[in-house]
């Protein structure tokens, strides 16, 4: 069990030609994951190192192959465009790798997914695993960046802003071997389409799920909303860890999200909002996993 994507789900890649999609899409495949379609305009008929069929819209990869779900690696300028294509075409699930979408054009593609039946994970976000059961947990699914290799299957899901701490929290995991249910990387993005609560609710209500770790970081509201849903209907335990304690106000600190305004977003306002709810606190990254596991 998990959320989001099992093994069984039927992926297709937007941008699939291009450099970066390649090669990610060649790891999600070494992995074990169902990549069923590629969808570049223009090239349509033609196969992905022989294998994986490529068509000129989502549309027509969807109804041909089945695929419900989406990676995007398309260039920021189009990948707009390129989830609402997605969305046009009624998948289930989006997740956009893109870094660097106009903030303008992210505001048009939320107003015109209100309604609609997809979720959007990202924009500029490291994906999605849900880990397989074979060697190093290949046979799983991997949409996006992340390393499939420091994953295994187990009963932790982990959440985050950050994608290099959600390697982090996984490789701590599974070096002291646990596993892991689904690892999220929701993206750092000012406009973007799920939340931690988002998550936090599945996670919560999803059997196969323990324990929880959340990183989130300076910036916006989104932990605190979490952490207060969590002290009211959390049934699970839950660790997290808040990254840009020491970052100065009013500076934007690598993810276009992590910035401080107005008094708001703090790192200190987040962690005891955490230590209200009841929330693990990890004072380091390094103790992310060891957090969690004291408390189970």
């Amino acid at each position: 069990m998990a959320i989001l994507v099992t093994p069984q789900s039927k992926i297709l890649v937007q941008g699939i030609t291009g450099t970066f999609g390649a090669r990610h899409t060649l790891l999600s495949l070494a992995y074990g994951t169902q990549v069923v379609a590629g969808v570049t305009p223009g090239k349509g008929g033609q196969l992905f190192e022989n294998q994986v069929p490529i068509y000129d819209t989502v549309a027509e990869a969807a109804r041909q192959t089945g695929a419900t779900v989406s990676a995007i690696f398309v260039p920021p300028p189009f990948a707009g465009d390129a989830i609402l294509e997605a969305v046009d075409a009624e998948l289930d699930l989006v997740v956009c790798i893109t870094e660097g979408i106009p903030v303008n054009d992210m505001v048009k593609v939320k107003r015109a997914m209100q309604g609609s039946r997809t979720r959007l994970i990202g924009p500029n976000c490291p994906g999605i695993v849900t880990p397989g059961t074979g060697k190093d947990s290949h046979g799983g699914c991997r949409i996006g960046i992340s390393p499939g290799y420091i994953h295994k299957q187990g009963n932790i899901g982990v959440v985050s802003r950050s994608g290099t701490l959600t390697y982090e929290a996984v490789w701590q995991l599974t070096s002291r071997g646990v596993g892991q249910s689904t690892c999220i990387g929701i993206g750092g993005d000012p406009v973007n389409g799920t939340s931690h609560l988002d998550i936090i609710k599945m996670f919560n209500e999803d059997p196969a799920t323990e324990g929880i770790i959340m990183i989130g970081e300076i910036g916006g509201s989104a932990e605190e909303e979490a952490a207060e849903w969590i002290k009211n209907n959390c049934k699970k335990p839950v660790a997290g860890f808040i990254a840009g304690a020491t970052a100065p106000p009013g500076r934007r600190m690598g993810h276009a999200g992590a910035i401080v305004s107005g008094g708001k977003g703090t790192a200190a306002a987040k962690i005891q909002a955490f230590r209200d709810a009841g929330i693990g606190i990890a004072a380091t990254p390094s103790e992310m996993a060891d957090t969690l596991l004291k408390m189970m």
